[in-house]
């Protein structure tokens, strides 16, 4: 049964998934269409195709791989400098720059020469290029919403769930006290399971974060703490140690590293509470930033990646997480001891995230992603402007063909980033608990 339930749950990413590709192209192809750009083929997924139907003159399908998806449009690049656009050379890097030319064109009908992609507007192309990456925005948010404001979030409040009965440092492998081991500072305060903390050290507390943040700071002080119990307020008095905790990252996340702080033990009831609007917003702001932040980690996160994947080092849940660890992430979510409800909570949660990501990788101003294309339609406005305000020659099209070499290292670097990814996914893949 349970490795039933962990098929249904890849099975149920993967179409998710699939969705999110078929979604981020018909945002291309919808803009595409209102700029009266000729589109030959929406297809989602790569390598032979499955099945395809021709509507109008696009040929729409789904192929075998299902790892992207793509539209043809004709016309990518414009011609060069010759006016040519079989132009040939010895040079490989410039057989590249004409092969990708050429390729643009090699749909090209008559009548053709008026719904070139290259022929629009600067701002054409970057409303079409960035179409695609909108749409996976729009879906995040959209999933994220749902879940925020209709199903809830689990938040920590200021009232007591448990109270450690001695001093454990967080990397410990239970939670078992030691013959040996101390009494926690809020074992020795007799602080008690339902008890409300309003203010500590003197300071009116609003949220366990802030909370925390007091209690982390506060090593090997004699503190009071004022709590409500029973309809009583009472005023106990701690002494904090200091211990191993775990460390937070930017957004107060924890992380997989320690730091030595403040230590007083006890854990937070955490009530799932349904968020407002500019609550679900500001949430959605931080993961964006957090996201935003591990995409600019990522070359640093190689090396513990290539031990984890070749060396047998432990996998740590802040490495990068490629679609074939996600899915296996879904599937073993789906088949732990928990409401349906909660299952597929978690899977909309993941395919949240994972939008939010595509939306932001593709906004990255190289080519071939979208970001790429976008920056040499800028490029090419702010060009021809500057030219209008100085009375100079216009310049034409930017040619963002000339950048195709850069695009083939580009699509290089990410491959074998993909593969590394998809080996430490298979071979030492992260668990949840």
């Amino acid at each position: 049964m349970t490795a039933l339930m962990t098929v249904l749950g890849i099975a149920i990413f993967a179409l998710g998934l699939l969705f999110s590709i078929a979604w981020h192209e018909l945002g291309h192809l919808t803009w595409a269409k209102v700029f009266k750009i000729r589109v030959p083929q929406y297809m989602v997924g790569f390598g032979p195709t499955v099945w395809s139907r021709k509507k109008g003159d696009t040929e729409y399908g789904l192929k075998a791989i299902p790892m992207g998806g793509y539209i043809r449009m004709i016309g990518m690049f414009p011609p060069g400098a010759d006016g040519k656009v079989t132009a040939r050379s010895t040079s490989p890097w410039r057989s590249m720059i004409e092969d990708a030319r050429a390729q643009s064109y090699e749909e090209l009908l008559p009548g053709d020469d008026t719904r070139l992609f290259y022929t629009r507007k600067p701002w054409q192309r970057v409303i079409v290029m960035f179409a695609g990456p909108f749409m996976n925005l729009v879906l995040a948010f959209g999933l994220f919403l749902a879940l925020f404001m209709g199903v809830g979030v689990a938040t920590a409040n200021l009232t007591v769930q448990t109270v450690s009965q001695c001093v454990v440092p967080s990397t410990a492998k239970t939670d078992t006290c030691p013959a040996d081991a101390k009494p926690s500072p809020a074992a020795a305060a007799e602080l008690r399971a339902g008890d409300t903390i309003v203010s500590f050290d003197g300071t009116k507390v609003g949220s366990y974060d802030q909370l925390q943040g007091l209690i982390r700071s506060s090593a090997e002080k004699t503190v009071p703490i004022v709590v409500e119990r029973g309809g009583q307020q009472l005023t106990l008095t701690a002494t904090l140690v200091t211990n191993t905790v775990l460390a937070e990252d930017s957004s107060g996340n924890p992380t997989n590293g320690t730091v030595k702080a403040g230590f007083l033990g006890i854990s937070p009831q955490s009530p799932v509470v349904q968020l407002g609007f500019g609550q679900s917003m500001n949430r959605m702001a931080d993961m964006a930033r957090s996201g935003i932040d591990s995409i600019g980690a990522l070359p640093s996160k190689i090396p513990a990646l290539w031990d984890s994947a070749f060396e047998g080092a432990p996998r740590t849940t802040d490495q990068p997480v490629g679609v074939v660890g996600v899915a296996r992430v879904g599937g073993e979510a789906f088949a732990m001891k928990a409401p349906l409800a909660d299952k597929f909570e978690f899977e909309i949660q993941l395919l949240a995230g994972l939008n939010l990501s595509l939306f932001l990788l593709n906004m990255l101003p190289l080519l071939p992603l979208d970001g790429g294309h976008i920056a040499g339609a800028l490029w090419e406005a702010l060009r021809r402007h500057t030219a209008r305000v100085f009375r100079r020659p216009d310049p034409g099209h930017f040619d963002v063909a000339k950048l195709m070499p850069v695009a083939y290292v580009v699509a290089g670097v990410f491959l074998c980033f993909t593969v590394l990814v998809m080996i430490a996914d298979v071979v030492n893949p992260v668990k949840i608990g």
